[in-house]
């Protein structure tokens, strides 16, 4: 097993999950924070068949609002006195908080935590209003200025259309590898009721939409969103407690949170968007699973280490090429192989964002990660 320092937790369960609808921000009738945070949280306690009074602790998981938002959605609930705990963790926001909530069930801190995450974005690009202290990312941008300059594009696009770029260079990727990641997230979308966008396109259409750094065109991006989502996670002994509840209960089996190596500033445009930091997190997590790397072709008698289903992080469809390589999902330097072999969707060796992703599900910061998992 990958060495964390300490043993890994007790079992944990997923018992129940809720989702609402992703929305283009400031729409007409777009819900407030407080709305969607509740349906959010409601669902998941009736999917999860308790009621909120056996809630040890929740974690409320944002990016845009005020401190104490949590608590405001919290009550809604119930005002039982149990803590709550604020969670802003840029674009990992929800999986920390499912990490945060593992972490007390399997260490014995709680034994029900309710996880609910949401975000009501601006529309556009993601800004930051702080203007009087040092941008967090400051020294990743700069790193980019310095070795691959800087255009009127926004940053974000920038980045990983250098990290595309790179690919390309080394590995024989091409424009189009890129934008099939594209239609194929669109076109998994038209399934899925919650998402943002459900429209289909041609590889054409991707292509020809308005290009933000090369490769990247528009449909290759990610939108902000308005949406939440939420999710019971219980201990062994509370199942053992509710034997009636047990077969709607999904083990955790491997699950770690990483942040940056060295190698972020070892002048790689893919190095910069995080590579180590997935590749660790998922080493960690499939060992601690029992999976000692996704099994490969050849290995497809072993059906039940089989990795046939996937949600990852696609901001832009660069990202999801980069992390397929960074998951162990195929040898480094092949992912766009896997693409052209259609092995990302259904039919192929392993289905990736059927929910539609980022890209055409959306992604309200707060609630990506747990809606990720509800998916699952």
């Amino acid at each position: 097993m990958a060495k964390t320092g300490r043993p890994p937790p007790s079992p944990a369960y997923i018992l129940g999950v809720g989702l609402t609808k992703f929305a283009k921000p400031s729409a007409r009738d777009a819900a407030d924070y407080t709305e969607l945070g509740f349906e959010a949280g409601i669902k998941a306690l009736l999917d999860a068949g308790i009621d909120y009074d056996a809630v040890d602790q929740g974690i409320a998981c944002y990016c845009y609002g005020d401190s104490t938002s949590g608590q405001r959605v919290f009550y809604q609930f119930g005002m039982t006195q149990a803590p709550v705990v604020n969670v802003n963790n840029n674009c990992a926001t929800g999986s920390t908080g499912l990490w945060m909530a593992r972490e007390k069930v399997g260490r014995g801190a709680a034994d029900v935590v309710m996880v609910v995450g949401w975000e009501k974005m601006a529309r556009g690009s993601l800004t930051s209003p702080w203007r009087d202290r040092e941008d967090p990312v400051g020294r990743t941008v700069q790193m980019m200025v310095e070795t691959r300059g800087v255009t009127d594009a926004p940053v974000a696009a920038q980045m990983f259309g250098n990290a595309a770029r790179e690919y390309m260079a080394k590995y024989g990727a091409t424009a189009e590898d890129f934008a099939e990641i594209a239609r194929i997230n669109h076109a998994h979308s038209t399934k899925n009721p919650y998402s943002q966008f459900r429209t289909p396109y041609t590889l054409s259409q991707i292509l020809s939409s308005p290009t933000l750094h090369h490769p990247l065109t528009k449909l290759q991006c990610c939108p902000t969103s308005d949406g939440g989502a939420a999710a019971i996670i219980v201990s062994e002994a509370f199942l053992t407690a509710h034997p009636h509840l047990r077969p709607r209960a999904i083990l955790i089996a491997g699950q770690h949170l990483a942040t940056d190596a060295p190698s972020l500033y070892d002048r790689s445009a893919i190095s910069l968007m995080g590579y180590a930091t997935t590749a660790r997190a998922a080493t960690v997590a499939l060992a601690e699973a029992g999976i000692s790397s996704p099994p490969r072709e050849e290995e497809e008698e072993e059906e039940e280490n089989n990795i046939r289903v996937c949600e990852l992080h696609d901001c832009f469809s660069a990202n999801e090429m980069i992390t397929l390589d960074a998951l162990g999902l195929c040898d480094r330097g092949q992912a766009h192989e896997m693409v052209r072999a259609g092995d990302i969707t259904y039919g192929g060796r392993c289905v990736v964002n059927p929910s539609g992703g980022l890209i055409s599900k959306g992604h309200p910061l707060g609630a990506t990660g747990i809606a990720q998992a509800a998916e699952l």
